[in-house]
């Protein structure tokens, strides 16, 4: 098998191959099949993968409970550095991406200009191409994570990330913090909010530790898994319960904010019942189709209640994620949900781990 390593803008030979675990379905598994460097387009870059992680719904593609196009490199949770560039890119910082520089990049791309962009909500876009979730074509064989390159096509949002912070901590940010990020924001998450959490795996333990900064004055968390709750409070819960337990506990702390993650429809019919007077309700994780769940309209109106639905995320909200990320004293936290990582020659035990569930998050690094 082929050395993945290659890193021209590093010194060292680009001569050897990328190498991809190619994903061919449940029934063929995982392949590592060497890829040519891909040639560059104006506006593209090619990374250097770092590190990746598994991510809820690789696993449910690779369980094959989520559909996907074959055959094609999953991953998008993902931090590497930049190789090469093709023109002029800027991050969202508007600094020109250049050879060398350590980023991120966001889980899908956007034109700028059809009306969902034009409107805000870039990762709806009409012609969003999303990493880890594409065929492999001609031109984008590098499109997941689980590779040591990934090849960013152009409409993708890149953000800078810290020397200092941990891969571990900074390769979710592109899908898990990003996606809590975005969930608070459009729920209005402000100092003084009583929050509810429900669903505390990595994107609920994060948005624990996010509302805990953002001055929420009382969080509550609930998960049916006591080492869950237990994590919940040392990332800032004021109290933990598991989902009986959860009405009394709302009406004692209050309910302005409840951002439910789990997808679990008893859990959004929970979320639906305690939202507090002008309360907000963030939908995030019902992202496959479930039961359905029922709301009677006079108490909604008369609570003046809000429910927001909330997908993926904007470039911005990848930038402040990486913020958080770097500047949270939960940092140390965040980096024990993450055990050390895997070669991707072992993708397989690496998936297999993920599927266990024995962490929140399992890694591959490409070294």
């Amino acid at each position: 098998m082929t050395d993945p390593s290659t890193a021209s803008s590093s010194g060292r030979s680009d001569t050897t191959l990328p190498l991809a675990a190619v994903w061919s379905g449940p029934d063929s598994g995982f392949s590592l099949v060497s890829q040519p460097r891909p040639e560059l387009a104006p506006g593209e870059v090619l990374v250097r993968v770092e590190l990746a992680t598994i991510c809820g719904s690789d696993v449910h593609t690779i369980a094959g409970d989520r559909p996907s196009p074959l055959p094609t490199v999953l991953g998008h949770e993902a931090v590497g550095v930049v190789e090469e560039v093709a023109g002029a890119v800027r991050m969202v910082d508007g600094r020109l991406v250049a050879p060398g520089q350590r980023v991120t990049w966001t889980i899908g791309t956007s034109c700028g200009s059809c009306r969902r962009c034009v409107r805000g909500v870039p990762q709806k876009c009409t012609e969003v191409r999303k990493y880890g979730h594409e065929a492999l074509s001609d031109h984008w064989r590098l499109n997941g994570g689980f590779a040591t390159h990934c090849h960013l096509v152009q409409g993708t949002g890149l953000v800078a990330v810290p020397e200092a912070l941990p891969a571990a901590v900074a390769a979710p940010a592109n899908c898990a913090t990003a996606t809590v990020v975005c969930a608070a924001r459009r729920a209005g998450l402000s100092a003084g909010d009583s929050v509810v959490v429900i669903g505390c795996g990595m994107l609920g333990l994060t948005a624990v530790a996010y509302a805990h900064e953002s001055g929420a004055e009382h969080i509550v968390a609930c998960d049916p898994d006591a080492g869950r709750r237990q994590w919940a409070l040392s990332f800032g819960a004021t109290a933990v319960c598991e989902p009986a337990e959860l009405p009394e506990l709302a009406r004692k702390y209050g309910a302005d904010i409840v951002i439910e993650l789990s997808g679990n429809s008893r859990a959004v019919q929970t979320a639906l019942d305690i939202v507090g007077m002008d309360g907000r309700v963030a939908l995030v994780g019902s992202v496959s189709p479930g039961p359905a769940v029922s709301f009677e309209p006079n108490a909604f109106v008369r609570n003046l209640s809000h429910v927001i639905g909330s997908h993926n995320y904007t470039v911005d909200d990848l930038d402040e994620a990486i913020r958080f990320l770097a500047r949270t004293p939960a940092q140390g936290l965040f980096a024990d949900l993450v055990p050390d990582a895997l070669p991707l020659t072992e993708i397989d035990a690496a998936v297999a781990a993920a599927c266990e569930g024995t962490a929140p998050r399992i890694a591959v690094h490409m070294d």
